[in-house]
């Protein structure tokens, strides 16, 4: 990285970034929450999507209240089963909402955290027509803003940073300038970055660019990692990354049952001493905007009726359940800086 660059770089971070908080917090709609109230925590699901595309979405597309009511009853269902944090990875010009997060809080009791981020996979249906042109810092500068000040005038703020790649080895300039702007928006905030990345090549071309921006691995979440091979995602754990293994649910995969499959795989990250490095969710939900009442929405409960039985009959121990569903949340998405030397 050329000197004049670094020294830029180093002056746009500090210009725009506020202090950090000393105690380890989340940052949910409603506001700073102490990590310790955390409890457990699903760490990538959705209320809403709004799959039309970053040219014609926006507030007009939904009415607020009845998305409200559609999901409310999910929430509370979750609430029975201890969930106490739920992380909506729904990301701008995607259906993120922040106003209908902050109801489904107050109304439910439950943590909400929203993000801050640009989704480039699928062609880069949904990003905005600035993200074609900006620089990573233009675009840093954005997402740091809905940090600082809230989203679009809300004064709610993001908890996280969520971005997307395709699934290539090669990360194209476009989607590497995303994965530039979240090491910079990192190092301004503290807030975790969480990748739609599935395959092991396009995870391993983004911990190369965070690393030449001097962001270490357990900044970064390898979202959709059930996709990648084990081979792959015990590598990135050692390294320090966080591996998510999301779609829980009753259904095929790979030739087998999923809550098989979950079982099998966190078996081994057990058997390698990386369990502390694994988080779980079931990516479920959503209201989908224009479908008659959201069309189908399918809750947040199989990790804690299915997987946790399964799990339970195969020599996990409770202290292992709460590893994967609390402790590693707690420490994955707390807001913290995480630096390396460069």
């Amino acid at each position: 990285m050329k000197k004049g660059f670094k020294i830029l770089l180093s002056l746009l971070i500090l210009s725009a970034c506020q202090p950090l908080p000393k105690k380890k917090i989340f940052m949910t709609v409603e506001g700073e929450k102490s990590v310790d109230l955390s409890g457990i925590c699903l760490v990538h699901e959705h209320i809403m999507v709004d799959w039309i595309g970053a040219d014609s979405t926006g507030y007009h597309r939904w009415n607020r209240k009845e998305v409200v009511d559609r999901a409310l009853p999910f929430l509370l269902e979750a609430k029975t089963r201890g969930v106490k944090t739920f992380f909506d990875c729904t990301p701008a010009y995607l259906g993120r909402d922040p106003l209908v997060l902050k109801e489904l809080a107050e109304k439910s009791g439950i943590n909400i955290v929203t993000n801050t981020g640009y989704y480039g996979a699928v062609n880069s249906k949904f990003l905005p027509k600035s993200a074609f042109t900006d620089s990573p810092e233009a675009i840093a500068q954005i997402w740091i803003d809905e940090f600082k000040n809230g989203i679009d005038g809300t004064h709610i703020r993001p908890g996280f940073i969520k971005i997307s790649v395709e699934i290539t080895d090669t990360l194209s300039s476009l989607h590497r300038k995303l994965v530039e702007a979240a090491a910079i928006t990192h190092k301004a905030t503290g807030l975790t970055i969480v990748s739609h990345t599935g395959f092991d090549g396009p995870a391993f071309a983004q911990l190369d660019v965070l690393k030449k921006y001097g962001v270490s691995p357990e900044a970064f979440v390898w979202t959709h990692a059930q996709l990648g091979s084990i081979e792959g995602l015990l590598r990135a754990a050692k390294m320090g990354a966080w591996i998510s293994l999301d779609n829980v649910e009753n259904a095929e995969f790979n030739g087998k049952n999923r809550i098989d499959w979950f079982v099998e795989t966190l078996a081994k990250f057990k058997k390698e001493n990386l369990l502390h490095k694994v988080l779980i969710s079931h990516d479920a939900g959503q209201y989908n905007v224009g479908q008659p009442n959201g069309g189908k929405f399918r809750g947040y409960t199989e990790i804690f009726d299915l997987l946790i039985p399964a799990l339970k009959q195969n020599n996990f121990s409770q202290k292992d359940i709460e590893t994967l569903l609390i402790e590693n949340p707690r420490k994955a998405l707390a807001i913290s800086v995480r630096s390396i030397e460069i």
